[in-house]
């Protein structure tokens, strides 16, 4: 048998990478790194990974994932989010991961997945809570969950693998389908005195959005700040993911504002709002996906 060529197909097919051995290629070494790992754990020491060997070095990493941090995080030179186990670099200075001290991690509330799940496409939520630590609380106590957390600073708070299906966009179809971020904004402009009395200064106001064909009362919108680490998360994402930068669109070019029925249908590969699936949704109303994708690109 060729082990190269096997071991090749077991990575496409389960969603590992020679780095899981500390290596750099489909070689040699990598056959010893893993007949040393089967040794280690009493496993057939044949240096092809198979479905036992996967699952075991698998589950070492999801339990121990700190341990595999790169270089460069420890060194505070790089940020990451995590994907099926794997650290996959985020241009964006405040992440923080759930298994850090900083950091906040869901543990019931969504589905462990034990192979590699390909997203299709990313669902944009506001909280309706005052930081992302509230709406983590709000999370926990509600047994649902979602994979982000955009703080009102920019902070990006990663609060579960990104392979894990996450209960957040409503239907079983969507949430296997699909990766979720919440952002931080309590909506109602009665906050405003809050979030300036807390130091994060005012925030914008958004008037007349249109969704589902009908102006949505004025509330508040996201800081600056946010967006951009909204962008950094999305350039991220489609990067980890093959997830397409496209947003659905009305017959004008524009954001839609209204359910998408190739969203809906789960026909749509792209970045969405939670609006696009379904009417009984207004987030994000006034969230020009569009151009924050344009931007990126």
């Amino acid at each position: 048998m060729d082990k190269v060529f096997y071991n090749e197909g077991s990575a496409a097919k389960l969603g590992w990478t020679p780095e899981w051995f500390g290596c750099d290629d489909f070689d040699e070494d990598l056959i010893n790194a893993i007949i040393k790992f089967q040794k280690e754990h009493n496993l057939t020491a044949d240096g092809l990974m198979g479905p036992t060997t996967y699952r075991r070095v698998y589950n070492d990493r999801v339990a121990n994932l700190e341990d595999y941090q790169p270089k460069s995080m420890k060194q505070n030179r790089e940020s990451f989010i995590v994907y099926n186990s794997d650290y996959l670099p985020i241009e964006w200075p405040n992440v923080r991961l759930f298994f850090e001290g900083d950091g906040y991690k869901l543990t019931k509330g969504f589905r462990k997945m034990t192979q590699k799940r390909d997203p299709k496409f990313f669902v944009c939520h506001w909280d309706v809570c005052l930081s992302s630590e509230t709406c983590f609380k709000v999370l926990k106590k509600r047994g649902i969950s979602v994979h982000f957390a955009i703080d009102n600073d920019g902070t990006i708070y990663q609060f579960m693998d990104m392979n894990d299906v996450a209960y957040h966009a409503g239907s079983r179809k969507w949430n296997n389908a699909s990766v979720g971020v919440e952002i931080a904004n309590a909506f109602y402009p009665k906050y405003q005195d809050w979030y300036k009395r807390k130091g994060f200064g005012e925030r914008p106001v958004v008037r007349d959005a249109m969704v589902h064909g009908k102006k949505l009362e004025t509330h508040l919108g996201f800081y600056p700040v946010q967006l951009q680490a909204l962008q950094a998360l999305m350039k991220a994402v489609h990067t980890a993911t093959g997830i397409p930068l496209k947003a659905p669109l009305d017959r004008k070019g524009n954001t839609s504002t209204k359910v998408s029925k190739p969203v809906a249908d789960g026909r749509f590969e792209g970045f969405v709002s939670h609006y696009h699936l379904t009417n009984r949704k207004i987030d994000c109303a006034g969230l020009d996906i569009k151009k924050l994708l344009e931007d990126i690109k």
